[in-house]
């Protein structure tokens, strides 16, 4: 674990949350806890006992590490106790993940919410089988293909498979910009300084499709390097960044709003045909989306533009369909109990579900979606062609001898196999 983590909460129990100090400790697995254990517990009215509160770290460490160690994998449903990683604690996919815990409770279920620092570090216990679930965003696609940090040789493309996940009314992942750089459009981005923020692919992706929408490149603009997304904001309100990446309700927009700049959103005009096909062709997980909610806007002031679910909640292929079934079958009967707690909890109304996105659902949520009668014959259709590309994928994978994996341009090797295999098969490369 690295120095200075910031305090925040995890869940203990049913609903019941502590807050841990800051610690430094070289004996927890970083990559499967990224940074939620520490040294001080405090109650959240800071009055409770030293000597109880050592007692409650503790039982609570114990708790934790137990369930990360005994997730309780069940052949006959969905455990009592389960478990699924997350965003850290102050995001959208915590929060809503804390919600839909005290809502299960009622049912008599108790989910541990893991927040991991990035997609590595929530994949990771879901593929060694310490957590059932995991809430992630686009990297459960960028897991299925196999690229970026999963194109590394101790992973690959992962079998993964879609259970449910929100589509609220923010936009996610579009650019904004500032209102004095005279920017209105995608394609007004020509010479404008535009933010790379360094180890954030999914971000830089996500701008290089929109920079595609306005029939761009990275070569029209100039790239201005920034060392996380809270530092492009910044750079914007300081008049040394003209667009960047963000959600229609990230709080930094407020910010920038109040600044002299000001602010305003890049739309995706859904007619504009040619844009959406520059763009899926680079950020195939963006779908044409009506924001009503963020800065500036409401039900009476929409944005037109593309968005993706988040949180999206997978499992891996093999895991038990039982447990696929009552899981999606849970957050659907108890949607009332939970959709109002937080913004993204409205996201996951069956209505709002889209069937034919890029990763494959579990076959356990595709039994329940039949039953209620929202699956169809074409989403079977769909499903079994995601399922095959994984198979591409796997194979490609698999084609790769072992002392080319050992090799220092292992990753050239495996980009270009993957290529081929999926233009053999007729499949989009996008990578």
């Amino acid at each position: 674990m690295g120095k200075g983590c910031q305090a925040r909460s995890v869940v203990i129990g049913f609903s019941q949350r502590v807050e841990f100090g800051k610690r430094d400790s070289s004996e927890l697995n970083d990559s499967l806890f990224g940074c939620e254990l520490f040294e001080t517990l405090k109650t959240e009215d800071e009055v409770m006992s030293s000597f109880f509160s050592t007692v409650v770290k503790v039982v609570s460490v114990i708790s934790v590490i137990f369930f990360m160690a005994n997730p309780e994998v069940s052949a006959e449903g969905l455990p009592r106790t389960f478990g699924w990683t997350a965003y850290g604690t102050t995001s959208a996919g915590y929060a809503v993940s804390v919600a839909i815990g005290n809502a299960l409770a009622d049912e008599g279920y108790r989910l541990r919410v893991i927040p991991g620092k990035n997609d590595i570090s929530r994949m990771t216990p879901l593929r060694a089988g310490r957590v059932h679930f995991s809430a992630m965003g686009i990297g459960s696609y960028l897991a299925q293909e196999g690229v970026n940090e999963f194109g590394a040789r101790r992973w690959g493309p992962q079998p993964v498979r879609l259970i449910m996940m929100s589509w609220s009314d923010v936009n996610i992942g579009l650019p904004v910009v500032a209102r004095d750089s005279g920017v209105e459009t995608a394609y007004d981005l020509i010479g404008k300084r535009v933010a790379w923020v360094v180890g954030g692919p999914a971000l830089n992706m996500n701008m290089t499709g929109y920079l595609a929408f306005g029939n761009l490149t990275w070569d029209d603009v100039v790239r201005m390097e920034v060392s996380g997304w809270k530092a492009s904001i910044q750079g914007m309100i300081d008049g040394t960044i003209d667009a960047a990446i963000a959600s229609t309700n990230s709080s930094m927009l407020y910010q920038l709003e109040g600044s002299p700049r000001g602010m305003r959103f890049i739309p995706a005009p859904h007619e504009d045909a040619a844009g959406w096909g520059r763009m899926s062709s680079i950020t195939p997980w963006i779908l044409p989306h009506i924001a009503t909610a963020g800065v500036g806007l409401s039900p009476d002031n929409v944005l037109e533009g593309g968005s993706y679910g988040y949180p999206i909640l997978i499992t891996y292929s093999d895991r038990d369909e039982e447990m696929a079934y009552d899981l999606a079958r849970l957050l659907h009967v108890n949607f009332d109990k939970y959709k109002n707690a937080h913004s993204s909890g409205l996201g996951f109304a069956i209505e709002r579900q889209v069937f034919d996105w890029i990763v494959p659902y579990h076959s356990g949520a595709i039994r329940y979606f039949k039953e209620i009668g929202v699956w169809s014959d074409d989403y079977d259709v769909h499903n079994r062609l995601l399922v095959e590309r994984q198979i591409v994928l796997k194979d490609a994978w698999e084609s790769i001898h072992e002392s080319e994996k050992a090799g220092g341009a292992f990753e050239d090797i495996w980009l270009a196999a993957r290529n081929a295999a999926l233009s053999a098969a007729g499949m989009d490369t996008v990578w």
